[in-house]
């Protein structure tokens, strides 16, 4: 009878190892969770991989007005214009002080190709949050703006932001979704998630892998038509990202004909017209979106050889560009580390 009683208190015992067991691999089991929603004037699809839920779509949304009330030049209450309508400066948050930050950082490496004060040219040749008009600015008015435009005119005194012109203003869009996605980012690490992708009008910042089967995320990156108004680009490209952002810049997104030219917003602070070269779009690939995001820009301002020139001297970075050929049709050619990444 004792040795009954003691093999069914093994028995017992191993039950409970096994269950215990059990109970710990079930509860260690990453799930999917999907936060969608619309911010920043366009729509975020948020993907992460975790035991249980630690994003809701409140928070997610909590974040975006928290950066909007700091960096968008279309919420009058924001910090970004608050400085914009000062004569001197403000006192900039932990996101406008970043950004910035970041943007003068970028703009000094591309000899000024990429510029945060170059708002006043986006509105006077019809863009920005006062909507489009279709009426090209005269070449006496751009010389007149180009006088308080320019990287050098804006600085930081420890915590404050200082305009050297009153009439200087900012706008950060160009960069503003690449930070976002990163910061998103940030907080999926604060909370122990290594498995996620965040993309916010586009813009993306992806770690990790889906779970439980392991394979690397896809990120599709789109042909855009040789019309103006694209509205149905064509996914040509998927590439693998176990780590980084990936952000894209085109003229084909908001752009206007006057007679036989072809408007871009996207404007060459240093000369005061719109960007005209054989970029139609491009495609970076670096460790973080903020990076990501202002080095597209840069590379619009660039024919193909100049980027790939530019490549070769900042290794952290990737490019993949379309742009028109001297016979006119639409072509391709990707860097070395981008192209290895590409879904053959």
């Amino acid at each position: 009878m004792a040795q009954v009683l003691k093999w069914g208190w093994r028995l017992s015992g191993f039950l409970t190892v096994v269950l215990v067991f059990s109970f710990f691999r079930k509860s260690n089991e990453l799930k999917p969770y999907h936060v969608n929603g619309f911010a920043q004037g366009t729509t975020y699809h948020i993907t992460y991989y975790a035991e249980d839920s630690v994003l809701r779509r409140s928070q997610a949304d909590s974040i975006f007005h928290s950066i909007d009330s700091s960096l968008s030049v279309y919420k009058p209450y924001s910090l970004i214009t608050r400085f914009n309508q000062c004569k001197r400066g403000i006192i900039a948050d932990r996101h406008l002080k970043k950004v910035v930050a970041k943007a003068l950082e970028v703009s000094r490496a591309s000899g000024g190709i990429f510029d945060i004060t170059v708002m006043p040219l986006v509105k006077l040749w019809g863009f920005g949050p006062e909507g489009k008009t279709k009426a090209e600015p005269t070449a006496r008015q751009i010389r007149e703006v180009l006088s308080y435009v320019g990287y050098r005119k804006i600085y930081f005194k420890e915590d404050s932001l200082i305009k050297k012109d009153y009439r200087t203003t900012i706008d950060v869009n160009g960069i503003a979704q690449g930070y976002t996605v990163d910061v998103i980012a940030g907080f999926f690490e604060s909370k122990g998630i290594r498995n996620y992708l965040v993309e916010v009008g586009g813009e993306i910042r992806v770690k990790g892998s889906k779970q439980p089967s392991g394979e690397l995320m896809k990120i599709g990156i789109e042909r855009p038509s040789e019309t103006v108004d694209d509205s149905n680009p064509v996914l040509i490209k998927r590439i693998r990202v176990k780590e980084g952002a990936v952000t894209t810049s085109g003229k084909y997104r908001n752009a206007y004909k006057s007679g036989s030219k072809k408007i871009s917003h996207l404007m060459d602070p240093r000369t005061g017209y719109s960007i005209r070269n054989e970029m139609i779009s491009a495609t970076v690939l670096a460790k973080d979106g903020i990076t990501a995001d202002a080095y597209d820009n840069v590379f619009m301002g660039m024919s193909v050889n100049e980027a790939f020139a530019f490549l070769k001297k900042h290794p952290g970075l990737e490019g993949y560009f379309i742009y028109s050929g001297k016979d006119g049709a639409v072509a391709d050619t990707a860097s070395a580390g981008f192209n290895a990444l590409l879904e053959k």
